[in-house]
């Protein structure tokens, strides 16, 4: 069996599904990479729910930590080389669109990390395959193993492959990325009222995660979160207005 797909027993107390590590097969070739150490890949993939089961497992934390500076010194590389034209505000613009847990859940979706993940058993019943801020963490975990695995050009390259279209793409619409103004806009526009958002927090001081709804004439239509209030309210206020976007275009097109 390989190193993707071989796993050890990691607790007599627990089933064999939890037991069992995940097939890697597709998660590497989704990656591009090859591991010269599969036990960072692995150790990136560990929840701390999932250790504190096993017990003695170190988590994805420290690997998280070192992702997300990693992640975002090669993204404000690409930024800087690639888009001369930008000033430094709309470079700190085009970073956020793409270094937060929304942008950063999405990329874990599309290369299919959820399922590699290793979750508790109570964790992994309450969806926590499919959470953003599992998602993300997990995904910046990866990189930084492919970090200190391979260095810097191995690092560099794996990101630039993963965001640099997304980049790209943010770049072009940069006028957009203040979601909450735009929002404010439109539902001013279709509901002549103003948007209310409801913040709420979890973790320590050191590390809090943010979570917030926007409600509008009395719906919610939109969630978000993330390390700050602001970038929670931006991914939410995001997700408000592309939903009354399209239901707006729904019902022209019908009349």
């Amino acid at each position: 069996m390989t190193q993707s797909t071989t796993c050890s027993n990691a607790s007599k107390a627990i089933d064999i599904r939890y037991r069992l590590e995940p097939d890697l097969t597709e998660l590497l070739q989704h990656l591009g990479y090859e591991f010269r150490d599969p036990a960072l890949l692995r150790r990136a993939l560990a929840h701390r729910s999932w250790c504190s089961e096993v017990g003695g497992e170190p988590s994805n934390e420290r690997l998280e930590f070192l992702g997300d500076a990693v992640l975002g010194w090669v993204v404000a590389d690409i930024a800087y080389r690639r888009h001369g034209e930008l000033t430094e505000g709309k470079l700190t613009d085009l970073r956020k669109s793409v270094v937060n847990a929304s942008a950063l859940a999405e990329v874990a979706q599309e290369i299919e990390l959820g399922p590699c993940l290793l979750l508790g058993k109570g964790e992994d019943a309450a969806g926590g395959r499919t959470k953003p801020s599992i998602l993300s963490d997990a995904l910046e975990a990866v990189l930084g193993a492919v970090y200190l695995d391979g260095g810097s050009e191995a690092a560099f390259a794996l990101i630039e492959r993963l965001f640099v279209q997304r980049m790209t793409v943010a770049a072009l619409r940069l006028d957009r990325l203040d979601f909450k103004t735009v929002l404010q806009e439109l539902t001013a526009r279709l509901h002549d009222t103003a948007p209310v958002y409801v913040l709420s927090d979890t973790g320590p001081d050191h590390d809090k995660r943010f979570f917030a709804t926007v409600i509008v004439a009395g719906q919610l239509v939109g969630k978000g979160e993330g390390r700050s209030k602001k970038t929670a309210e931006q991914a939410a206020a995001e997700e408000a207005w592309l939903a009354l976007s399209n239901t707006a275009a729904s019902n022209t097109a019908a009349r």
